[in-house]
């Protein structure tokens, strides 16, 4: 890991506040339309849910990003586009083992990053990661909700992990976002809902 200074780390906090301040406004609507009528209550099918909204907001946004782009970083010691992308595939394959269920045979964790600086591999990563996160949720019952859990270094319960993991998912979009506009590219989520925007203030001929 390398190391960050303090002036690093301060820019990225920053970026990641105006990240979520960008791209996250519209996100209880969106919730709401993507919610299918009835949705069985507990905690699994909540996180779920959760789960599909953050996978279609990296995988989106990691497809908008230009190739030459994933190498780009804030500063020296922060992760490039790339290696927050990569850093999320590795999050998700290493909370599932956390959670019981262990990477596909033949996984080499190190060998994530080195793929950082190429879209095509890390999108599929990306892709394939959630899908793994996905089984290992839909493996566990609402019924071990209690029991003891420890996760990202803190000892909680699964119903606990299940709110820290999406707090990671959300600081992590948030910086990407923020990486993204910085590099010119507008979230697609909020294109769609200013060119949606544009059109309601068309006058009607």
């Amino acid at each position: 890991m390398r190391p960050i200074s303090v002036y690093s780390l301060r820019l990225t906090i920053l970026l990641m506040a105006l990240g979520s301040n960008a791209g996250g406004q519209d996100k209880p609507k969106e919730r709401a339309a993507r919610a299918p009528a009835t949705v069985a209550p507990g905690p699994q099918a909540e996180f779920l849910e959760e789960i599909a909204y953050y996978e279609q907001r990296y995988v989106r946004l990691a497809e908008s990003v230009p190739a030459e782009k994933y190498a780009w970083r804030p500063a020296e010691g922060v992760r490039s586009i790339g290696e927050v992308y990569t850093h999320i595939v590795a999050a998700n394959y290493g909370v599932a083992r956390s959670l019981g269920t262990p990477p596909p045979a033949g996984f080499d964790f190190n060998s994530i990053t080195a793929m950082s600086t190429d879209k095509a591999k890390t999108v599929e990563a990306l892709k394939d990661s959630f899908a793994h996160f996905r089984h290992a949720i839909q493996a566990l019952s609402d019924r071990d909700a209690d029991k003891p859990q420890k996760m990202f270094g803190r000892q909680t319960t699964l119903r606990g992990s299940f709110m820290l993991i999406t707090g990671h998912f959300g600081e992590h979009l948030g910086q990407s976002i923020a990486y993204a506009r910085i590099n010119g590219v507008v979230p697609p989520w909020t294109e769609e809902q200013q060119q949606q925007q544009k059109q309601a203030e068309k006058p009607k001929s």
